[in-house]
């Protein structure tokens, strides 16, 4: 999908002060696949917030959550969105956890366009399930893990301003979805 210097102008424009595009959804979800390719399409630069947090703490995530717990991540990533929302013309891509806290949310509505990318719980474990960089699913019983975490978060995905159901969708199909959302 080729996109003109004159039709980005108008994609941002329908933005108006909201001109940063948050990517949100359980790990799996394709946020950070799909953020490379919209960040292209729309001549946006893109940022994986989980890569910014690894490179201004110099450790993987894994290790600050075995190290620090999970709620020190939190803090970090609040602190990192607060950071990002501060510039404009961007597509974050997010960690799936970021839904949980109320001020992430009021910091990425006031700075952007929320979109939900949508999977079914057994499309997201199968993507993640041989993965060893998922701190929440290092237990016993992964699946069961990742089913009450997605449970619990549903709702909250659920608010964002766009949901696109990418069952059966190409990273390149949902980029191109997010964009015609947009512009509706």
């Amino acid at each position: 999908m080729e996109i003109k210097t004159k039709d980005l102008e108008d994609f941002w424009k329908t933005l108006e002060k909201k001109n940063n595009i948050y990517l949100i959804g359980f790990m799996g979800a394709g946020k950070t696949t799909v953020g490379r390719i919209l960040s292209s399409n729309i001549g946006a630069v893109l940022v994986d917030m989980d890569l910014e947090i690894e490179k201004q703490q110099g450790v993987a995530i894994s290790q600050i959550f075995e190290e620090q717990g999970e709620p020190y991540f939190r803090a970090i990533e609040t602190e990192m969105l607060r950071d990002i929302s501060q510039r404009s013309g961007q597509v974050v891509s997010t960690g799936g956890g970021i839904v949980i806290k109320d001020e992430n949310w009021d910091i990425m509505k006031e700075s952007g366009v929320t979109v939900y990318l949508k999977a079914s719980i057994e499309t997201l474990f199968n993507r993640v399930k041989h993965k060893t960089t998922r701190p929440l699913l290092n237990v016993d019983d992964p699946y069961t893990k990742a089913k009450e975490l997605f449970e619990s978060r549903r709702e909250l995905y659920e608010k964002s301003d766009i949901i696109l159901d990418r069952e059966g969708l190409e990273p390149e199909e949902v980029a191109e979805a997010i964009v015609k959302e947009i512009e509706a």
